[in-house]
């Protein structure tokens, strides 16, 4: 467990995110909220097509969601109360600035939405092609500087043990007490 200066507790779990406790899990989605795929299937294969319908009301009625920016569902059958679609960057096309402001953007709507506590994966490190290594140091660079309102816990949730091992490595070097 890691601390930030602002008392937001930080955990690394190494593990599915469909199965975490939380007031809300962070997806990794595209800016369709086209659940098809990674972390993005799993959450609706688990939560049920609910979450997809109303992924696809959110883009009929606002369009789709830019990069960096965030939507919210409800979180069906999973063991939260929603579910906030980060839409991160594609390595190498969209910058680090980008995956920044989706992480950032997170944690800002689990305030806005006055929960304790979120559970969030290694967003852009899928599909989009980002290295654990940027990814953990942007993701403990914001989370370092973070001064939450109602946010209490984040679990950054890695599903391999390299994932794991290469966030713990940067976190400890980060955000260690």
């Amino acid at each position: 467990m890691y601390k930030n200066p602002y008392g937001l507790e930080i955990y690394l779990i190494k593990g599915d995110i469909t199965e975490i406790e939380a007031d809300a899990i962070v997806n990794a989605a595209n800016s369709y909220l086209q659940h098809g795929g990674g972390v993005a299937y799993a959450i609706v294969r688990k939560g049920g097509y609910i979450i997809q319908k109303e992924s696809d009301e959110y883009v009929k009625k606002f369009g789709p969601v830019p990069v960096g920016e965030v939507a919210v569902t409800s979180a069906g059958k999973l063991k939260a109360k929603y579910v906030i679609h980060a839409v991160g960057p594609r390595y190498g096309i969209e910058g680090e600035d980008k995956l920044e402001s989706a992480i950032f953007k997170s944690l800002l709507k689990a305030d806005e939405l006055s929960l304790s506590s979120i559970a969030m994966p290694a967003i852009s490190t899928g599909i989009y092609g980002y290295p654990f290594e940027i990814c953990a140091r942007i993701m403990a660079n914001v989370l370092k500087g973070y001064k939450p309102k109602t946010l209490r816990k984040v679990m950054i949730c890695l599903y391999t043990k390299d994932a794991y091992d290469v966030f713990k490595s940067i976190f400890n070097s980060i955000l260690k007490n």
